[in-house]
């Protein structure tokens, strides 16, 4: 409905700007032929004015009774305008051609449009009134809408506000991590470097420490096979016991390296080891 008012006030403004439009066109022809006729009228006097001061200050011949010009106006002769009878009797005829349109016609038209202006005009203010209360109801519950929506707007408002703020707190914070990530890298590569370094370490130590033990395995079947043997039968302990290891046969006062028979525990038959009795102290047992 508030559509069909505004295209209805739409129309009207439209009518009316043509209307006027019209008017003012006719208006300005009016007028310009005003104008045009004034102009002639105001030629007419002037050249009135001008033939009387001519035949005032001009002196008339000896012995002419003549008497002054006659003025006079919507003669019969060809439409005249003005006529100015002289003296001696000859006359001065003032013409003009007006030449404005009749313009009754376009007048009774645009009457005629204004009348039914004013009718629809009439029609329209009464279904105005009509939809008046409809149109306040609706502005009021437009002015509600307009009230909420600009309650939750400032809400809306005040969240982007926190948002932002936070979105700020993030930034820092995404900065911080960003920079303990860094050094974490940093640190991590360092590890890495160190970790490498010891592996290296430890498998250079391995590397001596295999040397050497191989180096020890040599020297050792280099030593058996130059150990002297002492008698046929391996050595026990000097005190006829049967000794579980070199330690009891150190223990029972033998300092010699050789060739020994020991019976573990586990092993009742016993078996020859080589005992290291010089070496830290003596008593170490070694497998052949």
């Amino acid at each position: 409905m508030v559509n069909d008012r505004w295209t209805i006030m739409n129309s009207v403004s439209e009518l009316e700007d043509g209307q006027q439009h019209k008017s003012q066109r006719m208006g300005c022809s009016y007028f310009l032929c005003t104008i045009l006729l004034f102009v002639a009228v105001l030629l007419a006097v002037t050249a009135t004015g001008t033939i009387l001061f001519m035949n005032h200050y001009q002196a008339p011949p000896p012995g002419s009774n003549d008497g002054p010009p006659l003025i006079s106006t919507n003669q019969d002769e060809g439409n005249a305008l003005v006529t100015v009878e002289r003296g001696d009797g000859s006359r001065i005829n003032i013409f003009i051609d007006p030449n404005c349109p009749d313009y009754n016609n376009n007048f009774l038209r645009l009457e005629g449009v204004q009348t039914s202006l004013l009718h629809s005009l009439t029609h329209h203010d009464t279904d105005l009134k009509s939809v008046k209360g409809q149109d306040r109801a609706l502005l009021v519950k437009l002015a509600e809408e307009v009230a909420t929506l600009s309650a939750h707007t400032g809400q809306l408002k005040l969240e982007y506000e926190s948002l932002r703020r936070g979105q700020g707190n993030l930034g820092q914070e995404l900065s911080t991590l960003q920079t303990e990530q860094a050094r974490l890298i940093q640190l991590l590569s360092e590890s890495q470097l160190n970790m490498v370094k010891v592996v290296n370490s430890v498998s250079d130590a391995l590397n001596n420490m295999q040397k050497e033990t191989g180096n020890l395995k040599t020297k050792l079947k280099a030593d058996l096979q130059r150990a002297p043997v002492r008698s046929a039968r391996p050595k026990g302990c000097s005190n006829g016991s049967r000794p579980r290891d070199c330690s009891d046969i150190y223990a029972s006062g033998q300092r010699d390296d050789g060739i020994y028979s020991v019976y573990p525990t586990h092993y009742p038959a016993g078996f020859q080891v080589f005992c290291d009795m010089t070496t830290d102290g003596g008593g170490w047992t070694v497998s052949l």
